[in-house]
């Protein structure tokens, strides 16, 4: 019995640092306390936006990801998938690193393997094994934000990757490892 309570509280420990570890090595952005989390979000190809309040009391509300998952599906075929959290805290630490309350216009969020395939076949700078298709990223401009200050913003979070686009005039934010690249 006495081995039983001594491993239990062994246990509870080793998670209870685990989760201390974890919470230590997010970027102080992503572990600010605060009430909510909102977002205002257009979808350039669809027309549609939405002013959603996607996290509160410190959980993502089921519904209101519901909603960014339809309104960032893939607007070539209407597939939906699950949009990655960490790509919507991408945004939220975009407002606050750039002390703006803007309307993230959404190029790109989900896209599906068929959409992914069909634009490599047309020449477009999209990777084989792009995050798109996993809902980890995101391609966003600021209409009343400077690119080079929407570029720089994400870089100082290290989140995820960043890539430029100043020809085309947006970035592509993603939750997968931090890295950089200029594309055109």
């Amino acid at each position: 019995m006495h081995d039983d309570l001594a491993n239990a509280g062994r246990r509870r420990l080793i998670k209870l640092g685990t989760f201390a570890v974890l919470g230590l090595s997010l970027p102080a952005w992503a572990r600010a306390q605060e009430p909510h989390r909102t977002l205002s979000l257009l979808n350039t190809h669809t027309g549609e936006g939405a002013f959603i309040t996607y996290w509160e009391q410190g959980r993502y509300l089921p519904a209101a990801m519901a909603e960014i998952n339809r309104l960032l599906r893939d607007h070539r075929n209407g597939e939906i998938h699950r949009i990655d959290a960490g790509v919507i805290d991408v945004l939220h630490g975009l407002q606050r690193r750039l002390n703006v309350f803007p309307t993230f216009h959404v190029i790109s969020g989900y896209r599906s393997a068929a959409s992914n395939a069909r634009l490599r076949r047309e020449g477009a700078e999209v990777a084989v094994h792009s995050l798109h298709m996993e809902g980890k990223a995101l391609d966003i401009y600021l209409p009343k934000v400077a690119l080079r200050d929407l570029h720089r913003a994400a870089l100082d979070l290290r989140a995820g990757g960043v890539g430029n686009y100043p020809r085309s005039n947006f970035i592509h934010v993603d939750v997968g490892r931090v890295r950089r690249w200029q594309g055109t």
